[in-house]
């Protein structure tokens, strides 16, 4: 029992060091990915019987590293906000830009005509660009008008 005990506050210990060295990975995405991949081999090895310990740690820390990645690599609530802005209230081929000021990134919407699906809910193209550490990457993407007035892609 006290075996148990150290390796469940040694996985703690390495958890919060973990959680204290998010300046050490390059972008959320690497941070999640690193913190998803602790927590699920920490839980994966506690779950289960003991003889299983490692593979339940290994499967854990892979389910949990692509969870963390996922959440880690998303755009944050602003950026959402100004690209759902661009859909709702700008002419067709009319651009925006701009600079999230917390990470650094930067983005541009051209949002393209307007169509109704078959729920004749209102869809509409956008051309969606991002640089994110110097890489460019630009995508054309169809959001259609939830009730509540955002666009779901």
């Amino acid at each position: 029992m006290g075996e148990m005990k150290q390796k469940s506050w040694a996985g703690v210990f390495l958890l919060v060091g973990t959680l204290f060295c998010q300046g050490c990975v390059e972008n959320r995405a690497q941070a999640g990915a690193g913190v998803g991949a602790l927590g699920g081999g920490l839980l994966g090895s506690l779950a289960g019987p003991a003889k299983n310990r490692g593979q339940n740690a290994l499967i854990g820390a892979a389910v949990g590293g692509l969870a963390g990645y996922a959440v880690g690599n998303e755009m944050d609530k602003q950026d959402r906000q100004r690209i759902n802005h661009a859909y709702e209230r700008l002419p067709d081929n009319q651009p925006t830009a701009w600079t999230n000021p917390n990470n650094g990134h930067h983005y541009s919407v051209t949002p393209r005509s307007t169509t109704q699906n078959a729920a004749g809910q209102p869809c509409r193209q956008a051309e969606i660009e991002s640089i994110i550490d110097g890489r460019r990457e630009t995508v054309v993407k169809m959001a259609c008008r939830r009730p509540d007035g955002t666009w779901e892609f």
